[in-house]
C-alpha cells in the first residue's frame, strides 16, 4: 500500500517549488530522468512548460511517469 504524498523541492525556471508525490512516483520519476540523461529539474521544467494551465505540476508528472511506462519510452 502506498505512503502518503512526500514533498519535495524543484527548482524551475530559477525558482524554487514544491511538489508532493508518492515514493513510488518519486523513484519512477528520477528513473526516467536518468534513462533520458537529464537532471529531474529539468525534466520537470520541460513538464512544467507542456502542462495545461488547470492541471497541478504533480498531476502532471504523475500523468508523464504513467504514459512513460504504459508507452515504453
Amino acid at each position: 500500500m502506498s505512503r502518503p504524498p512526500v514533498k519535495r523541492s524543484l527548482t524551475l525556471k530559477g525558482h524554487r517549488t514544491s511538489v508532493s508525490l508518492e515514493d513510488e512516483f518519486w523513484q519512477a520519476f528520477r528513473e526516467i530522468a536518468s534513462a533520458k540523461d537529464l537532471p529531474i529539474n529539468v525534466l520537470a521544467a520541460e513538464i512544467d512548460v507542456s502542462r495545461d494551465p488547470d492541471t497541478g505540476l504533480a498531476s502532471a508528472i504523475r500523468v508523464f511517469v504513467l504514459n512513460w511506462y504504459r508507452n515504453g519510452d
